[in-house]
């Protein structure tokens, strides 16, 4: 007999409510969930795939142990007991910081992954961490800390209520929205016309998002920064500049003015090939809009000034009135924060406090750059030893990091390894230990991350909708257990570990006078908290402790989790509203301008006005039926215009004997890759674009679709020497390539 439940869906950033139908255990369907107070019913490919995610046959099952140099299936406790007896061994020999983490794009996207790196990471003490964050959003981090000292505080468009909205290097209407949680992106960019609105898009692709754009700008890759100084440079030479209510919260106005005076439009248009005229155009309509929000993404960030671009994106939005303003760019408040601080002087945000030991890379936000991880193995030096232990989670850098085949060969030489990851892919197949989690729909539902950039403040949560398949573990009992036995407490029950976290926690809070728990007693609190389980405890009381809960009955109508629970839709807490002073960190207590990191990189950008590249130049793309590696194996998911193929301009093509649909070889840096063209006028002259998340045809893998059509690791083409930095990020878009076409 089927049965319906609900389910958030964990396959991007929009995190749709689903209606999931069931058939015994099995998800034999999904459709958006019409009462899903963020969602409303809308939905995407890969939502509507849900089920065959979940039912993926590649799936492991079981744990895997190398035993005679083979991965073998192992019971949970050989797994744990194999994890003890690798790790600890290398950090008694050699210190925590010999253990690299590196944590992947899925952590977001799962309760576990939100809730127990951190406690693993303090607990290992280790320097060596290494996320995702460094080939996709840390420049955003990065500007934010600097900005407002807070790495966290990213503004978002208030899309609902804009009249203008300037989208840089996004695609939304494949990505579904990334730093801006958005449910029906495409929606509500539509609403934002249909209300006369206007939208421009900045892209050297004319994406879908384009296509929809009243205006489209084809910029030349990597010179976004320069065309948002030069936009910036026009508020002040035209007294264009307003902040409105905003002035008493901003300091180093004049000194920013200052900053910006080489970056005319004159100046900038032969670098961005975007003419002066429609520059100055493009700032005067930010200015006069009634509200305006500028928005960057992915293809502003991995480039080499990632980081000036996200800070001039603020720029603009604090110099014409619009951030922390209803219309404009908006903090959001999630449930699950920590109670606000009264407003004031923070311990602001530092970057370099210590580096990487081979090539000197300063930490961001405590991580290195990903990028540097293979050298970090397979590199010896006078600063310390190498990396010797990995535990890598929800990670697969051999595909989406550059220069793979060096981290694969690098791999294959630690001491130990252990993965948390559902598939026998690039990455884990090097694995001593691989712990899989269960299908999404086996699991429980809260998005700690994304709601904190919610264009809409709202809190839902679900319970898992199909009970844990028998020889499974939950997930997050799997992290919990991988705590314990990587940091010498191999075989303490669990639950000590959700303890810990909760004692520590209220321990605290009783402490901080803000807080609706101040001067009571932790133990009478922790026995108030409800919930079947260590997490679902942990989101009691981080509901209760925070900006809507009920603090432990000082606010009797505020959010627990049983109210939660009684609300399986969710529970709608109102539009984004002005919120600063109260979410500034900085040590002035205000919006800093002009950061001292900021100030000492300008000059570099200086030097990019006169940089022109000499031949094609490479940038990636997003599908909307994929989000990286790990969906290239369900079948309903790569169909389409979801295709490994190179995009290459008519004029290119012909100029380089380049034929529609033949193989071409693409040579970067790194390495070199061949690829099928796809000839077409959707890109500007001079670039060529490859998707990433591709190249699944390495020996030992155990994902059997998606080595039927493997593609290519654009990935390869970088050696992993260009870099961001200020963040660590990886340059990924606009870098050199040449191309050869094959006879």
């Amino acid at each position: 007999m089927s049965r319906t439940a609900l389910r958030i869906c964990p396959l991007c950033e929009a995190t749709c409510g689903l209606t999931l139908t069931i058939e015994g255990t099995r998800v034999t369907g999904a459709r958006g969930d019409r009462d899903d107070v963020f969602s409303r019913g809308f939905i995407c490919p890969k939502g509507a795939s849900f089920g065959a995610v979940d039912g993926d046959p590649d799936r492991l099952r079981a744990p895997l142990v190398r035993r005679d140099g083979e991965l073998r299936e192992a019971t949970w406790e050989e797994a744990f007991d194999a994890v003890a007896a690798g790790i600890r061994p290398v950090i008694e020999r050699h210190g925590p910081n010999a253990v690299g983490v590196v944590l992947g794009n899925p952590n977001v996207h799962t309760m576990a992954g939100a809730l127990y790196p951190p406690v693993l990471l303090g607990a290992l003490g280790t320097r060596s961490v290494f996320s995702a964050s460094t080939v996709d959003q840390m420049p955003k981090h990065v500007s934010s800390g600097l900005l407002y000292g807070d790495a966290n505080a990213i503004p978002v468009p208030d899309l609902d209520h804009t009249d203008h909205l300037l989208l840089i290097g996004a695609n939304p209407l494949e990505s579904n929205g990334s730093l801006c949680t958005a449910p029906d992106f495409p929606g509500k960019l539509k609403a934002l016309k249909a209300r006369g609105g206007t939208l421009t898009v900045v892209d050297p692709r004319r994406t879908r998002t384009a296509a929809l754009a009243d205006r489209h700008i084809a910029v030349r890759p990597g010179t976004d920064a320069l065309l948002l100084a030069a936009m910036a440079h026009v508020l002040f030479e035209e007294d264009l500049a307003d902040l409105k209510d905003l002035a008493p919260h901003v300091e180093g106005l004049a000194e920013l003015r200052e900053s910006l005076q080489d970056f005319t439009p004159e100046e900038v248009a032969a670098a961005c090939d975007v003419q002066a005229p429609l520059i100055r155009t493009l700032a005067r309509e930010l200015a006069a809009a009634p509200t305006a929000a500028v928005y960057a993404r992915i293809g502003s960030c991995t480039v080499p000034h990632g980081t000036l671009a996200s800070w001039l994106v603020d720029v603009l939005n604090i110099l014409t009135g619009n951030l922390d303003r209803p219309g404009g760019a908006l903090f959001p408040q999630s449930a699950t924060d920590r109670t606000p601080r009264p407003a004031g002087p923070g311990r602001g945000f530092a970057l370099g406090r210590w580096r990487s030991r081979v090539s000197g890379h300063p930490e961001a936000k405590s991580e290195l750059p990903i990028a540097a991880l293979a050298e970090e193995i397979d590199t010896a030096t006078e600063e310390g030893e190498p990396i010797r232990a990995v535990i890598a989670i929800a990670a697969n850098p051999v595909l989406s990091t550059p220069d793979g085949d060096r981290l694969d060969k690098a791999l294959g030489t630690l001491d130990f390894m252990v993965s948390v990851d559902p598939y026998l892919n690039e990455t884990s197949r090097h694995a001593d230990v691989v712990l899989p989690p269960p299908p999404p729909a086996q699991s429980p539902h809260h998005d700690f991350a994304f709601n904190t950039l919610a264009v809409r403040n709202q809190v839902r949560y679900t319970r898992p909708a199909v009970p844990l398949e028998p020889g499974r573990m939950a997930e997050t009992e799997i992290h919990a257990r991988l705590v314990l036995a990587a940091t010498g407490m191999h075989g303490t029950d669990p639950a000590a570990v959700d303890a810990m976290v909760v004692d520590q926690t209220l321990g605290k809070a009783v402490k901080e006078p803000h807080s609706p728990a101040y001067g009571r007693d932790p133990r009478e609190l922790a026995a108030q908290l409800t919930g079947d389980d260590g997490p679902e405890r942990r989101l009691d009381m981080m509901l209760r402790l925070g900006p809507y809960g009920d603090g432990f009955g000082a606010r009797p109508d505020g959010l627990t989790l049983a109210r939660l629970l009684a609300h399986p839709h969710g529970i709608d807490l109102g539009p984004l509203a002005a919120r600063l002073p109260q979410p500034l960190r900085t040590r002035s207590g205000r919006v800093e301008l002009l950061p001292g990191p900021i100030a000492d990189d300008l000059p570099r950008l200086r030097e990019a006005l006169a940089e022109r590249p000499a031949g094609l130049v490479l940038v990636g793309r997003r599908h909307l039926r994929s989000n990286n590696s790990w969906m290239h194996n369900v079948p309903a998911l790569t169909g389409g215009s979801n295709r490994c193929t190179l995009h290459i301009h008519p004029e290119d093509a012909d100029r380089l004997g380049v034929r529609d649909g033949e193989a071409v070889r693409v040579k970067g840096a790194g390495g070199e890759v061949t690829a099928p063209a796809e000839v077409t006028a959707d890109i500007r002259p001079g670039v060529v674009s490859l998707p990433h998340g591709w190249g699944h045809d390495r020996p030992g893998t155990r994902l059997r679709h998606a080595a039927t059509d493997p593609g290519v690791n654009v990935n390869q083409l970088l050696d992993g020497s260009l870099l961001d930095p200020l963040s660590g990020n990886a340059v990924l878009n606009g870098v050199p390539v040449e191309l050869i076409a094959r006879p």
